[in-house]
């Protein structure tokens, strides 16, 4: 990191010089030439020019060694005509305009990555842990899942983990870009690089620090700025037909008039210097917003293909659910009511691991329970928990289990459905009802596929791994064109292959199971910084935290940044074209025309500033 950075710093230097010395050339020309001096102006008009000069062939020639051919020829092209025909006033125009436009790219460029920047300077290095009575302040990789930490105000959360307190007030912007703190109670989940944005309080930690959301961010956040993926440079796509355009122009105008003064004054109209430097400026700015509503895109060529989707594929489990169980309905067989079924089983899961006892123990304190500690438990691997709760004996588990606890014949009642798991609970030796767990679909995903169609997305498939009635019964309802159940990774590959003929794909995933598809797609995304490791690596884009929604303002501000940069292009090199036909019939004088061509290119680059300021309007609440 410290090396990219210091890279940026020489090159950003280097832009400041060669900008100092194309001004103090162009402004001690005018002094000397305004003081009776022509000859002497001329040398410092000439020795402005010449080291920007030199250092535009240095970079032209190392793009051509890649195979690269940019409008940059058209820049040296004008400034080394305009010296060959003593035009050096307008040769040092031309100077300043391109180092001010490397140098101004350069600003922009910085400015827009600031917020990317922001997260890196925002890691915590330290936490304050209780134990034994005493507070102690220790290095991060010191902390152990289940730790106690004293979060203060202003604090950034260091770790993932749990409320312990009776409620904290968090400040999750930097993750999510939601601008209002959010209200959690005892027990709830809190994320890394959230800030405590109300009163101290304790926090239990449930993973050590490199395995966190922040420190899962940062690494993705580190991979996008050393990307080594080059900036899209739209404008170049064209460079070779303007380039011919521009020299077959300016030769005419001198053939048919015999004035070589003319093709100067067509080429130094041609020079699109800013125009090159303009549409990075859009499209860095574009993932700049994006992170900022936490959408990681890594590069300027996802962000492109993000603009132009016309179909999205979403696995289901942890994509369009949240891949945790959830309680979905209760059953009730005796005398006790939904909240002390809850209340009884929830109270004696406290002592189980398993992540469905876990979900009924979350569903109780969602419910406001004050749950009693469990006595005399007795836990059967993969089967339930018997115990006693408030002196009561209780017993939880599948309904095999809990009949054969408490001597009962299982119940024939089939309320079983597609992808649901059954718990039973017995308290007193009867069996008083059901919980019914799913992996229940995400709140607002119908408005999502909505708001994902006006996007321009006109086709959107489930690919999933599961069992077709567990994806159909948890889609019911949706909007989807296509459900592809029972997939192998390999098939779920084929699945993105064969629906490239309906336009650019985008897969979005969050399992090792997704990789090889979203590897395979134009834009794969993967859910969360916590996600598996191999679906973060193969994906394009990375939604920082665990909403599907975030694809939303993520898309959007992709296409409005593609919008502003093809903006850019049209209007430079259309602008430029116009110029070039006026300085072609003598309109244009040479240094008019290198005044003019940088009022066309101030004006293009304060166009593309434009994306540094995108709202988008397509956000779920």
């Amino acid at each position: 990191m410290n090396t990219l950075l210091h890279g940026r710093l020489d090159i950003s230097r280097l832009n400041v010089v060669l900008l100092a010395i194309a001004l103090l050339g162009l402004v001690a020309g005018l002094g000397l030439w305004l003081g009776g001096q022509p000859h002497l102006a001329t040398l410092a008009w000439t020795a402005g020019v010449v080291p920007v000069l030199a250092g535009l062939v240095i970079e032209i020639i190392s793009s051509l060694t890649k195979g690269e051919v940019g409008l940059d020829i058209v820049a040296a092209l004008s400034m080394s005509a305009a010296l060959l025909f003593g035009e050096t006033l307008a040769a040092a125009v031309v100077a300043l305009m391109y180092s001010g436009g490397s140098f101004l790219e350069s600003f922009a460029e910085g400015r827009a990555r600031r917020e990317m920047s922001d997260l890196l300077s925002r890691v915590p290095r330290t936490a304050t842990r209780k134990r034994g009575g005493t507070l102690d302040e220790v290095p991060l990789d010191e902390i152990e899942p289940g730790d106690l930490l004293l979060i203060r105000q202003g604090d950034i959360a260091p770790v993932d983990g749990t409320i312990e307190s009776d409620r904290a007030m968090l400040d999750q912007s930097a993750l999510t870009g939601e601008s209002m703190p959010l209200r959690l109670d005892r027990g709830h989940e809190v994320m890394s690089g959230s800030t405590n944005a109300g009163d101290v309080f304790d926090l239990r930690v449930s993973r050590r620090a490199a395995n966190s959301t922040y420190a899962g961010i940062v690494r993705l956040v580190e991979a996008a700025q050393q990307s080594k993926a080059p900036m899209a440079r739209l404008a170049d796509r064209y460079s070779l037909l303007f380039l011919v355009v521009t020299v077959a122009l300016a030769t005419a105008a001198w053939w048919f008039t015999g004035d070589p003064i003319r093709a100067v004054a067509v080429l130094v109209v041609a020079t699109p210097c800013p125009l090159i430097l303009a549409v990075p400026v859009a499209l860095v700015a574009g993932l700049s917003r994006a992170a900022h509503f936490g959408v990681l895109i890594k590069g300027a060529k996802p962000l492109e293909a993000l603009a132009r989707i016309r179909t999205l594929i979403l696995d289901k489990t942890g994509t369009l659910t949240d891949g945790r169980p959830q309680l979905v309905s209760i059953n009730i067989l005796g005398d006790l009511s939904e909240d002390e079924i809850v209340y009884f089983a929830a109270a004696l899961d406290q002592a189980s691991k398993h992540p469905i006892a876990q979900a009924i123990v979350a569903a109780a304190h969602a419910r406001g329970a004050v749950l009693p500690l469990p006595e005399h438990v007795v836990e059967t691997p993969g089967e339930g928990v018997a115990g006693m709760i408030d002196g009561r004996p209780v017993v939880v588990g599948g309904a095999a289990f809990v009949a054969s606890q408490i001597a009962a014949a299982e119940p024939q009642r089939n309320i079983r459905d597609a992808g649901s798991v059954v718990v039973a609970l017995a308290v007193d030796g009867k069996l008083m009802g059901h919980l019914v767990m799913a992996d229940a679909l995400r709140a607002g995903t119908a408005d999502l596929l909505a708001g994902l169609r006006r996007l321009g997305i006109g086709r959107i498939l489930l690919a999933t791994g599961d069992r077709r009635a567990v994806a159909e019964r948890v889609t019911a309802g949706l909007r989807l064109d296509a459900i592809r159940a029972d997939l192998t990774p390999d098939q779920k590959v084929l699945v993105v292959l064969t629906e490239r003929k309906n336009g650019p794909v985008m897969m979005v995933g969050d399992g090792v199971n997704d990789a090889p598809a979203l590897a395979a797609a134009d834009v794969g995304v993967a859910m969360g910084a916590r996600g598996a490791a191999a679906s973060a690596e193969a994906a394009d884009v990375v939604l920082l935290v665990d909403h599907v929604d975030r694809l939303l303002p993520g898309i959007e501000i992709a296409q409005r940044a593609r919008r502003i940069a093809l903006e850019s292009v049209v209007a430079g090199i259309g602008l430029s074209i116009l110029g070039m036909v006026a300085a072609a019939f003598g309109y244009l004088t040479p240094v008019q025309g290198a005044l003019l061509q940088e009022a066309i290119d101030v004006a293009v680059i304060l166009n593309a500033l434009r994306a540094l300021r995108i709202v988008p309007g397509q956000i779920l609440d």
